[in-house]
């Protein structure tokens, strides 16, 4: 039996304290947005083309239209602002940076609302790393900003038979230590930018091009409470290269990194609102 005053488990209510902090995150947000030029746009719930963004697509929540095609609720952003203004707006606009504040779902009912960041074409991560500090700093929130690149997991897959991709997202540290490959294990435990000199004239070419992208991006931002992750492996299909994580705790706060989609590469972020609602409630 469902009671009247029940809400699906993962949907979200807020109320009178919690909902003054949200409308709070949210215009700080969309203040510091608006004054460095960026423009806002809400997408639509309902989506044709979610598949595409989304790595497990159990997560998708699917319907039909009247015509009996498949499309599923909004379960991410990124993909479709990119999509819309591309192939809608297309020349009706040379807006290149865009926010959003909007909620996705996925399977079964779990609702989460996101201040989301876009700047269409522009590759240098630091661009809008810089912003989500200034919002958290905003808030008097100081999360550790987890610096990583998903081209060196990929490439270490490469580079050893025994590792699979899967070895990255559950980051199997006993695998990577038992190979027993010293800069490797050296990789494992890189933690700070300080660190990465060292590193540097033990790895392959290869790895070295994408280290010094990540020492890059922490000059760029100059942000104080940063680590690496080199071998943390993001589960979104989109990122191909730099991306961050904004954790306290065990939780994360905000998500961002690079992608591409189609010719197009761009670089953004997300706030996850909840998490941050419930940290500042407290």
């Amino acid at each position: 039996m469902i009671l009247e005053h029940e809400i699906p488990n993962g949907s979200k209510l807020y109320f009178g304290k919690s909902a003054k902090i949200k409308r709070q995150i949210e215009k700080t947000a969309s203040d510091i947005l608006d004054a460095n030029g960026y423009e806002e746009i809400v997408t639509p719930v309902f989506s044709y083309h979610q598949h595409q963004s989304i790595a497990d697509q159990r997560e998708l929540i699917r319907i039909n239209d009247e015509k009996n095609n498949a499309l599923s609720l909004r379960a991410d952003s990124t993909i479709d602002v990119v999509r819309i203004i591309k192939k809608r707006l297309g020349s009706n606009t040379k807006q290149k940076k865009w926010f959003y504040i909007q909620p996705v779902f996925t399977y079964p009912t779990n609702e989460q609302y996101q201040v989301g960041v876009e700047f269409m074409g522009e590759k240098k991560l630091s661009c809008v790393a810089t912003l989500a500090i200034e919002i958290f700093e905003r808030l008097h929130v100081k999360p550790l900003m987890q610096i990583s690149n998903i081209k060196i997991p990929e490439l270490l897959v490469a580079m050893f038979d025994e590792l699979t991709i899967d070895d990255f997202r559950h980051i199997n540290i006993d695998k990577f230590l038992n190979l027993k490959v010293e800069w490797l294990s050296e990789l494992v435990y890189l933690q700070y930018v300080e660190q990465i000199d060292d590193v540097l004239h033990k790895v392959p070419e290869a790895i070295k091009k994408e280290l010094l992208k990540m020492k890059e991006l922490c000059a760029e931002i100059a942000c104080e409470n940063a680590v690496l992750a080199p071998m943390y492996y993001a589960k979104m299909l989109y990122y191909d290269e730099l991306f961050f994580r904004c954790i306290v705790g065990n939780e994360v706060y905000a998500r961002g990194g690079r992608y591409k989609d189609s010719d197009l590469t761009s670089v953004g972020f997300a706030i996850y609102t909840d998490t941050l609602c419930e940290a500042l409630e407290q």
